[in-house]
């Protein structure tokens, strides 16, 4: 046989199956995507050296366990200051609340019993001269002198009275609500201290993957920079595009499969958002040439257990159905 008729056979052959190989397409319903994670970025609000780094990238945490922490001495000593200080202003409160020491008391008290004893002798001394001056044998000069030494008697022990009842009360309504207020300042404080210091310890807010760490130990952080990327597995989404011709069709909550190259049975999610917005979008008026051009955005969210067998970054393939 002559090359021409063989090749007039087996060369449309070939083509033939090269395009039914071609052919083979997706199912229509079947959309190409993406994941995608939302991090949680994690940051002291305070700046310092970074004296521990707790954990290692790609290690999974719980919530609260412990992530890094920044040396805090200046935060301790204004923290132990702060501590002082309210126990000042707290000793200070109760000093104004109560009377004076009982010893001091104790001294109001004699000095006024020895006013009195003066009072009953100067009340004495002022009757014996007045019956003597009556009857001529004293001046009234000093019936005066005896008069006025009980005046001055009486006075001192109405005046030590009232110091003593002085001495057993505290002090004053309007200083002892001062010294409330200078406490409350003082607690709020110390609150803001201890805030201070807790803030040099980081621990995780949630739970999941440590995605990266961006400093290591002995390096300065600034105020508010990250030291860890966290990623929690409900954060974990899948994202694909959905032609404008079949976007209608799809509606929040509607389950999804996802196709993951490598793995057997799909995965499952649900559609959690839609965007409003067209892709790719031809800068002409929408004919209906163009509009087949157009892809909406679609996101998906599996459950926590489901959401751990991704990685951002992976390619997938997103249908409809459950």
């Amino acid at each position: 046989m002559s090359p021409l008729p063989f090749l007039k056979i087996v060369v449309p052959g070939a083509v033939a199956l090269c395009l039914l190989a071609g052919c083979k397409r997706a199912p229509s319903d079947r959309y190409q995507g993406y994941v995608e994670g939302e991090y949680v970025y994690v940051a002291s609000p305070l700046a310092g050296a970074l004296e521990t780094l707790s954990v290692e990238r790609g290690t999974q945490v719980k919530a609260g366990d412990p992530l890094f922490a920044l040396e805090s001495g200046a935060e301790k000593a204004a923290r132990d200051q702060a501590a002082r200080r309210l126990a000042e202003g707290q000793a200070k409160l109760e000093d104004a609340k109560k009377g004076r020491r009982p010893e001091e008391i104790e001294s109001a008290e004699a000095q006024l019993r020895q006013a009195r004893a003066a009072l009953v002798l100067s009340e004495r001394e002022f009757t014996r001269q007045d019956s003597l001056v009556h009857s001529g044998a004293s001046a009234p000069s000093d019936l005066d002198r005896a008069r006025a030494a009980r005046d001055q008697d009486r006075q001192r022990v109405t005046q030590l009275e009232a110091d003593l009842q002085t001495a057993r009360l505290g002090s004053r309504s309007d200083l002892i609500s001062a010294a409330e207020a200078n406490v409350r300042a003082l607690e709020a404080a110390l609150a803001k201290a201890e805030w201070d210091l807790g803030q040099k310890q980081q621990k995780a807010p949630r739970a999941g993957l440590i995605f990266d760490t961006f400093y290591q130990a002995g390096e300065w952080i600034a105020a508010g920079r990250p030291v860890i990327s966290l990623l929690p597995p409900e954060n974990i989404k899948v994202r694909a595009f959905v032609p404008e011709t079949q976007v209608g069709s799809i509606h929040l909550g509607d389950p999804l499969r996802v196709f993951v190259d490598g793995t057997g049975a799909p995965l499952a999610a649900s559609v959690s958002f839609i965007s409003p917005q067209a892709e790719y979008t031809p800068p002409v008026i929408y004919s209906q040439e163009s509009r087949g051009k157009l892809v909406f955005l679609i996101e998906g969210r599996c459950d926590a257990a489901t959401a751990v067998r991704l990685h951002p970054g992976q390619p997938v393939d997103v249908q409809r159905g459950p």
